[in-house]
Order: C-alpha cells, then sequence, then structure tokens
C-alpha cells in the first residue's frame, strides 16, 4: 500500500472536497476529521467497546425478585 499519493482538491458547493483514492479507503459510512497545524487528519469512527457502551449506562436501583430455583430432578441414562 502506498504511503502517500498526491491528490486534486476541488469545490463540491461551498465546500472544499477530496477524492479518497481506492487504496485509502475507510471502513463505515463516517469518519471524524481534525486539524494537526497544517495537517488534516481523517479517522474511521469506530463502534465502542462492549465495556465502553456499558460505562455509559445507569445502574439499575429496582430490586430483583427472588426466584425459586429447586435443585435440578436426577436423570438416568
Amino acid at each position: 500500500m502506498a504511503a502517500e499519493r498526491q491528490v486534486k482538491l476541488f469545490r463540491n458547493g461551498r465546500n472544499q472536497a477530496v477524492r479518497i483514492p481506492k487504496e485509502f479507503e475507510l471502513p463505515g459510512t463516517k469518519a471524524i476529521m481534525r486539524r494537526e497545524g497544517l495537517r488534516l487528519v481523517i479517522e474511521p469512527v469506530q463502534k465502542p467497546s462492549l465495556l465502553e457502551f456499558l460505562a455509559t449506562l445507569e445502574p439499575v436501583e429496582e430490586e430483583f425478585p427472588e426466584i425459586d430455583d429447586p435443585p435440578p430432578e436426577p436423570v438416568e441414562i
């Protein structure tokens, strides 16, 4: 995979745009763009991990009812 490639900038309405060459395509349909000095950095939006998602949930305050849990009945094999 090429480390860099010269691309052309163009106008799309009032926005400046650039075509992303196939070898630089990002997964998904959304990306994050930020400026670092004169550089523009574009990264794919990653889905949060399960732990990150669970950390956003509020704790459950309700009491859970007792559940009758008898031992299993013996089975002959």
